[in-house]
């Protein structure tokens, strides 16, 4: 049986895995364009640091080391084996790596639970765990130490010297891995790990990040999801990540809607697979990239250049209209392109009395005149405006002798006389000229977006690292009852997780219906109670505005007739009672139960648009108050609670202590709720009130 999820995360036990100082090749053959053979020449070029131990039974040398029959037959310890056997004997040669205590295998075979053979994988995975072998794979391609010139695949790639940097890769696809490297080479930038993770029997993506973000030479992590196995573990890798301040960039494959709507609850029905795994992004400070291209820029900017100290950007162009273009995507991608003071502004306009000072500051063609202008508008803007980053359109300066001499120097001064600050350029360069400033740290870019992009991206990261999120101390479990329970029951242990609601009261005749209306206070609601009936305004279930005792009564045997002949068999607990309230903004919060990554909460505008408008947002349980207001800010229906036309702004504090209690109740229920939907949850100026409730639960487990 696979093992259990949890968010467990083992990183001494990995080292033998991603830090080997003795790697065997089972399997290794004398070419070394086979698969056998490629882990044993890419070791032998690379120089690696430790021992290369050849094993096949055939041979007594390959490649000109000693070769050995067995793993057992080594005389030192082994810390990595790479297995490239066929899969029949990947068991035996698994067993002979237990009995040699080696501490990792690398499994590159086929033919497991890809296509279906999911016993023999999770036989292979069991003995690992008895054994205490960390074991990446079957179905991958392997990983690169690149520090050490530890390289353990068999793509083409690594059959060239590989050279050390400070990206960590993660990738599902092993095809992918190899592909990723040669497009870092492309681009002048390197990995410090290549992990590909395969059919994830035991080492998986959370592992994988969770070492990484521990790496003192990964300055950024890259992630290429298909998916997630272990949903817990993935998550506390990612908080490791962001409490150690490593950004990580990521690119989740399928963003079509996967997973079947539950009838019951609109938040099952919106809790597609893809629009969880982007709120869990945003929840922990990770960038998703929406190309290839923009995968690596970002990691590069990572790297290259300082985070942000706030999101206010500084744009110096030489062309107005390239200026403009940039001000637009910094003002889509939520950087703040403030203008400059008042007195800069002057002081820019005293020297070019036609450019354009505010922000976009354009320089104008007067700079061919007098080059150092360029340099003096850039001093202007770094020292004045309390700017976090600065980026520079400068056209073809990079490729013109006459001009690139001078700009490169003031950039590189510039960046040294503000360190802290980000500094980007964008447009046409030598490569000469990119390389001395990007070592100085100024990441180029010829497309302005990209530069504006990647700013966007890195002044999140600074965002997130900013924010911390507090530890919560999770409740006992309530005491649920199984299965769909009636709207009274649901909103009693919605108002027990300490979530405000209506006051309502259970009615059996139309008597007691006249009283408890009159005891709440008219105007007031009466709805048909029942746990079988979900959309009761569909049936006639609902009477909203009643005004007096007679009303009460008449509507308490109306809605009763009405259920009774849309729904003959629906076991039915009376109506409830509850005052009409009326004012402010509707909005649902609800909870799922994520196959993945266990409950999810839900924010978003309610009432009846909410599947029709799909304005929603979710997190992963449980998150804190200021996680809560992040989740409030996401939505696009976010204006309409901070007050429109002259409309008093909503209660967000108390909407955002709803949403964390709501999200401690999840997580501490988390065996015991399969949905839950709040709607519509009335937010108003002053308070906020749950006016319905659908609960469902699921039985104990054992």
């Amino acid at each position: 049986m696979p093992a259990p999820a949890s968010a467990d995360i083992d990183l001494p036990s990995l080292e033998p895995l991603f830090r080997p100082r003795s790697i065997a090749v089972l399997g290794a053959s004398s070419s070394p364009t086979k698969v056998g053979g490629r882990p044993v020449a890419a070791l032998i070029r690379n120089r690696f640091e430790g021992a290369i131990y050849p094993v096949n039974p055939r041979s007594d040398t390959i490649q000109g080391l000693p070769a050995f029959a067995s793993v057992k037959d080594i005389p030192g310890a082994v810390d990595l084996a790479i297995c490239t056997v066929p899969p029949a004997a990947v068991m035996s040669v698994l067993a002979e790596c237990a009995e040699k205590e080696v501490g990792g295998l690398v499994v590159f075979t086929s033919g497991f639970a890809e296509v279906g053979e999911t016993a023999p994988q999770e036989a292979m995975a069991g003995l690992a765990r008895e054994a205490g072998i960390r074991l990446m794979g079957p179905n991958c391609m392997g990983m690169v130490n690149f520090g050490s010139r530890a390289v353990g695949s068999f793509h083409p790639a690594f059959a060239e010297e590989v050279v050390p940097g400070a990206i960590g890769l993660v990738s599902q696809s092993g095809a992918f891995g190899g592909l990723a490297y040669m497009l870092a080479r492309t681009r002048a930038q390197s990995l410090s790990y290549m992990f590909t993770t395969g059919n994830e029997a035991d080492v998986d993506v959370g592992d994988c990040t969770a070492f990484l973000a521990d790496d003192p030479d990964t300055k950024a992590i890259l992630l290429y999801m298909e998916g997630c196995r272990n949903g817990p573990k993935f998550l506390a890798a990612l908080e490791r990540a962001r409490e150690n301040e490593t950004p990580v960039i990521a690119v989740k494959l399928g963003r079509t809607e996967a997973g079947a709507a539950a009838a019951a609850s609109h938040t099952a029905a919106l809790a597609g697979e893809d629009a969880v795994f982007d709120s869990i992004f945003r929840q922990f400070g990770v960038y998703r990239a929406e190309s290839i291209e923009e995968f690596f820029d970002v990691a590069r900017s990572c790297v290259i250049g300082a985070l942000p100290t706030n999101d206010r950007v500084a744009m110096v162009t030489v062309s107005g209209g390239v200026g403009v273009l940039m001000a637009d995507d910094a003002n889509r991608r939520g950087l703040d392109v403030a203008p400059m003071p008042e007195a800069a502004q002057r002081r820019m306009l005293e020297l070019v009395p036609f450019a354009a000072a505010r922000n976009p500051i354009d320089v104008t063609g007067q700079f061919l005149n007098d080059p150092s202008l360029l340099d003096q508008f850039i001093e202007l803007a770094a020292k004045n405006g309390d700017y976090g980053s600065l980026v520079s359109f400068q056209g073809s300066i990079g490729r013109n002798p006459a001009l690139m001499e001078a700009t490169r120097s003031s950039w590189i001064a510039r960046k040294a006389a503000n360190p802290d600050m980000h500094f980007a350029v964008s447009g046409f360069c030598t490569p000469d000229y990119t390389r001395d400033l990007e070592a100085a740290g100024i990441p180029v870019y010829e497309e302005a977006t990209h530069a504006t992009r990647a700013i966007a991206a890195l002044a999140g990261f600074a965002r997130s690292f900013r924010e911390r999120r507090a530890r919560l101390a999770v409740p006992a479990p309530a005491d649920l009852p199984t299965g769909l329970v009636n709207e009274l029951a649901a909103l009693d242990i919605v108002a027990a997780a300490g979530v405000p609601t209506v006051p309502a009261r259970r009615v059996r005749t139309a008597r007691e219906a006249a009283d408890a209306a009159a005891n709440l206070g008219f105007p007031v609601v009466l709805k048909v109670l029942s746990a079988d009936i979900l959309h009761k305004s569909d049936i006639g279930g609902v009477r909203l505005g009643i005004a007096d005792r007679a009303g009460a009564q008449a509507a308490f045997d109306e809605i009763l007739a009405a259920a009774r002949d849309a729904q003959p068999d629906a076991a039915i607990d009376g109506c409830l009672v509850a005052p009409m309230v009326t004012g402010g903004v509707e909005t649902i919060l609800g909870v799922q139960r994520d196959p993945v990554f266990g409950p999810i909460v839900m924010f978003g505008l309610g009432g009846i648009f909410v599947e029709a408008l799909k304005d929603v947002t979710f997190r992963a349980a449980p998150f804190d108050e200021t996680e809560a207001r992040a989740m409030i800010e996401s939505v696009a229906a976010y204006p309409l609670l901070t007050g429109l036309r002259g409309q008093p702004p909503a209660d967000l504090d108390t909407l955002a202590a709803a949403l964390s209690r709501l999200s401690l109740f999840a997580a501490a229920n988390a065996a015991a709720v399969e949905s839950l939907d709040i709607n519509p949850f009335l937010v108003r100026p002053e308070g906020a009130l749950a006016l319905d409730a659908v609960l469902v639960t699921r039985p104990a487990t054992p």
